[in-house]
């Protein structure tokens, strides 16, 4: 009887063991299998989430195979301790080790914000409050405003931020955003101050800034970027006014319909540059790093006069006969399209 006892224990411990060898087995083969999902999928896992939960939708996503194996198995190995909070982008083949790996490192989904050259503050605002991934902190309605919630030393944020293209994930502040735009705006501006020309007829920093603001809204064709900055520095070192259309447009404001008059060049403002000498008080616009490049290392040629050619170029004239020559040519042929700096009419 006792050798039965023995054998029948010897027969279920080997049962047993068989049973969990091959529940091992299964086990690792199944951490080591990727789930159905044939394309990424993206989840977002709120703050507070369960193990649990995030199994659950992970499961009805198609990212793993079995919710429970993922519960029991990051229980075991602790990785539930370890889960944030984020949105996170899984890949076909991923195992759960790889997802918890993603899990307890944080977000890995970007959202993408683009600050555009010769944007005005109020159109970077208004783009950036329709970032729904955002969190949106900012109150701020104008650059004066803006200057001030973001406690910057100057009064005016206008031409403050750097053009480019910005990564963020959801939940980030507005704010941070544009103030990793401004930092780079600064070491931009700053690296070009370091290696103007000897000869720029700028003082501060932030008076390259204004002027690459106007470099960068009359620039049409990129490779005439340098060209015009030297145009606009010629004229600063004669003692001529600048005498250029988009100043006089900023200057007007949110009433400006699209058409600039003769009484719009005539009004004195603080930005109307066919009356006032030198440079106006702000930037007039977001300038990109090659408008602010320009401006500290601008083309020596002479040239102090342009006329648009309607194609986008220009038509630079070292004299005012030669101008007024361009001038008739291209109001001729393009009278819809005429632009020029300075205009003609008001010239001394």
């Amino acid at each position: 009887m006792l050798k039965r006892l023995t054998i029948t224990a010897v027969v279920l411990l080997f049962l047993t063991l068989a049973a969990a060898g091959v529940a091992w087995f299964w086990v690792q083969s199944a951490l080591e299998r990727s789930g159905p999902m044939q394309e990424a999928v993206e989840l977002h896992v709120k703050p507070g989430s369960s193990l649990r939960a995030v199994a659950g939708s992970l499961a009805e996503a198609g990212v793993i195979e079995y919710d429970w194996l993922m519960y029991y198995w990051g229980r075991y190995k602790g990785y539930d301790r370890g889960v944030r909070a984020g949105e996170y982008r899984f890949e076909p083949g991923m195992v759960l080790e790889d997802i918890f790996a993603l899990l307890q490192s944080g977000s890995n989904v970007q959202y993408l914000f683009t600050i555009v050259e010769g944007w005005r503050t109020g159109d970077m605002l208004q783009a950036l409050s329709q970032q729904e991934r955002l969190q949106h902190t900012l109150t701020a309605q104008s650059a004066v405003e803006l200057a001030q919630e973001l406690e910057f030393p100057e009064t005016n944020a206008e031409g403050l931020f750097l053009p480019e293209t910005y990564s963020y994930r959801r939940g980030e502040t507005d704010r941070s955003v544009l103030l990793r735009a401004n930092q780079a705006l600064r070491l931009v501006l700053e690296q070009s101050w370091q290696s103007r020309a000897p000869d720029l007829p700028l003082n501060t920093p932030y008076e390259a800034l204004i002027l690459a603001s106007l470099i960068e809204k009359e620039t049409g064709v990129v490779e005439e970027r340098q060209r015009i900055a030297g145009v606009f520095t010629s004229r600063l070192k004669q003692g001529m006014r600048l005498q250029t259309d988009p100043t006089v447009i900023y200057g007007i404001g949110e009433s400006y319909d699209g058409n600039i008059t003769r009484k719009h060049l005539q009004t004195m403002s603080p930005y109307n540059t066919y009356l006032i000498s030198g440079l106006p008080p702000t930037p007039i616009a977001l300038p990109g790093a090659a408008a602010i490049m320009a401006a500290t290392q601008p083309d020596e040629t002479g040239e102090l006069y342009f006329v648009a050619r309607g194609d986008g170029s220009h038509k630079f004239s070292r004299t005012y006969p030669e101008h007024q020559e361009a001038v008739k040519e291209f109001q001729l042929q393009r009278r819809q399209d005429y632009r020029s700096a300075p205009a003609v009419q008001l010239e001394k």
